[in-house]
């Protein structure tokens, strides 16, 4: 004899869900039709598990009205196939010295490999997406990067040539804009060209906060594998100003690869980005708990901070 089970599920999880739902809806109405830009990187690369989380969020925010560009790096994955073919690196203020069999080599690994395996896991959580680099459509168009060190004895700043690293000088967001209301979702690899066909790597951060500016985006989130910004005490700092910013850089609060990062968001913010987020890539679906709920994951970085 068999038997029913007519008691009704618990209401708590479904209300849960409903009530996630209805917090979300401002934010929802506010940005549908405004741009995103998210530096993927760091630990989520090279976790598939991550990998799907952040493909589903990102075809969440482009079913939702909201248009995501996806910038994303690859700096581990060049070093390895660099050591795979027995070629030296060396690195400046964390950028990879790049002579032109190395920007060969980071162009294939960045524009190939990296590039089409995130194109497929957004395909695969139900969206459309598009590979890119600057070089499509003339998107970026880059120069050639320059650097200073100090000499550690006498102190003196000295010019040093990273070789094939660039920055991003002029972005056109005509291929951009048309890829996104074609309903396709862009993820472009940190590559561009300069005006006399030299190819460039750009760094992700970089890259996406160009992006971000050139689009007036509503964010740039940048994951990385920490929390976020914490103070002296290990506490996440969650609203920054770049008055802030500059204040704790200049009490040590601030160093390190934190540095760079955080100047790409001031640079964003200034030249029309909304506001950028810093938040950790490793917690699943940070993005969304930062940007859909008002308890947030990381560090905002806004004019009004």
């Amino acid at each position: 004899m068999s038997t029913t089970n007519d008691t009704p599920p618990t209401a708590e999880p479904m209300l849960a869900k409903a009530e996630t739902l209805i917090e979300a809806l401002p934010y929802f109405q506010r940005y549908a039709g405004k741009s995103f830009v998210v530096k993927y990187g760091g630990h989520a690369m090279g976790d598939p598990e991550a990998a799907r989380d952040f493909a589903e969020d990102i075809v969440l925010l482009k079913a939702v009205g909201i248009n995501p560009v996806v910038v994303h790096g690859g700096g581990p994955q060049i070093g390895a196939m660099l050591k795979k073919l027995g070629v030296e690196s060396t690195f400046v203020d964390g950028l990879r010295v790049t002579d032109k069999a190395t920007a060969e080599i980071a162009e294939m690994v960045l524009s190939g490999a990296i590039n089409k395996e995130l194109v497929g896991w957004v395909n695969q959580a139900g969206g459309r997406a598009i590979g890119l680099s600057g070089k499509d459509g003339q998107m970026v168009r880059a120069e050639k990067v320059s650097r200073t060190v100090k000499d550690p004895d006498s102190q003196i700043e000295q010019a040093v040539d990273l070789g094939f690293v660039g920055d991003p000088v002029d972005v056109d967001i005509a291929v951009l804009k048309t890829v996104s209301d074609a309903g396709m979702i862009p993820i472009v690899a940190p590559i561009a060209s300069d005006g006399e066909g030299h190819t460039y790597n750009i760094n992700a951060d970089t890259m996406a906060g160009a992006l971000a500016a050139a689009l007036g985006a509503a964010r740039l989130f940048l994951l990385t594998d920490v929390a976020g910004v914490l103070d002296k005490q290990g506490k996440l700092l969650t609203d920054l100003s770049p008055a802030d910013i500059a204040i704790l850089r200049a009490n040590g609060t601030i160093s390190g690869g934190m540095i760079p990062k955080l100047q790409t968001c001031v640079d964003a913010v200034e030249a029309g980005c909304e506001a950028a987020v810093v938040l950790d890539g490793r917690v699943p679906h940070a993005m969304l708990l930062e940007f859909f709920t008002s308890r947030g994951a990381g560090t905002l970085v806004s004019l009004a901070g």
